[in-house]
């Protein structure tokens, strides 16, 4: 997790576009991927320092890392951690793209991380009691903040109410381009077909299928804006598609035009 309490720069997680940084920013990035953090000048055009990967500390102790000797130019809080909804769903463990959220100074999420870091930096007893109940109150806001997004964000928590049908979406979201059926996914969530479809449908508003085509659209659409060099064929059998002609009505009827549309559309 990063938050940018002020300044300006990049995040970039391996494998993902360059994130630039805003101040009150906070970024959820998938586990174990490295990543670097770079810092521009005043006037946010040239680069210059660059912090890479910095790495959770055995003690689990705060460590500060410093780019430089003068006045930072990015200044973020950065921390690894877990969530948990109940006992089996990870709120966050299958995180494929990094989830980017953009916060207010009057939301004082800026207060309550720092407060994350005086206690670490204090060491007095009851600390972790202490930070995870601070930690709890940055998740709460996020789970606020879920109910208006329409990021990644949004749909992470909006299964909360039935965790037998958040296991299955959360099959869906981490591999869209897996080879689901109403079958496999019925048997993800622990229910039969029809109690499947009703209950998913009930929660959602739309079928397991609808829902499955627009996640697989969503991620040929990101890899379309990254320029990336695959063609429309090895795009659509990445996204779960064998034939190149389903995946363009797919993709024409989420976003009412073809792939090389949307492409034009995109750049900058």
């Amino acid at each position: 997790m990063h938050y940018n309490l002020g300044g300006t720069g990049e995040l970039v997680v391996s494998g993902h576009e360059p994130i630039r940084l805003s101040p009150h920013m906070l970024i959820i990035a998938p586990a174990e991927r490295p990543f670097h953090i770079t810092a521009f000048d005043p006037d946010g055009r040239i680069p210059m320092l660059k912090m890479v990967d910095p790495q959770p500390s055995e003690s689990g102790e705060l460590v500060r890392y410093v780019a430089g000797s003068d006045k930072p130019e990015v200044t973020l809080v950065c921390g690894y951690f877990q969530a948990v909804y109940g006992t089996t769903i990870g709120l966050f463990s299958g995180l494929t793209s990094p989830i980017v959220e953009h916060f207010d100074a009057e939301d004082q999420l800026d207060q309550k991380l720092k407060s994350v870091l005086d206690e670490l930096a204090g060491q007095q007893v009851g600390v972790s009691a202490m930070t995870t109940a601070l930690l709890k109150q940055v998740l709460v806001m996020l789970l606020r903040r879920s109910l208006t997004s329409t990021s990644v964000l949004g749909e992470r928590f909006s299964m909360l109410s039935d965790p037998q049908i958040a296991r299955a979406f959360s099959e869906m979201v981490n591999r869209p381009g897996a080879p689901h059926s109403i079958r496999s996914l019925a048997q993800a969530a622990g229910l039969s077909r029809s109690s499947f479809m009703a209950r998913f449908a009930d929660l959602i508003g739309e079928s397991p299928i609808a829902v499955l085509r627009q996640l697989r659209m969503r991620q040929a659409a990101a890899m379309l804006a990254s320029n990336c060099q695959l063609s429309i064929d090895q795009i659509a059998r990445s996204v779960g598609y064998s034939s190149r002609s389903s995946f363009l009505r797919a993709f024409r009827k989420v976003y009412g035009m073809d792939p090389s549309a949307y492409t034009e559309n995109e750049r900058p």
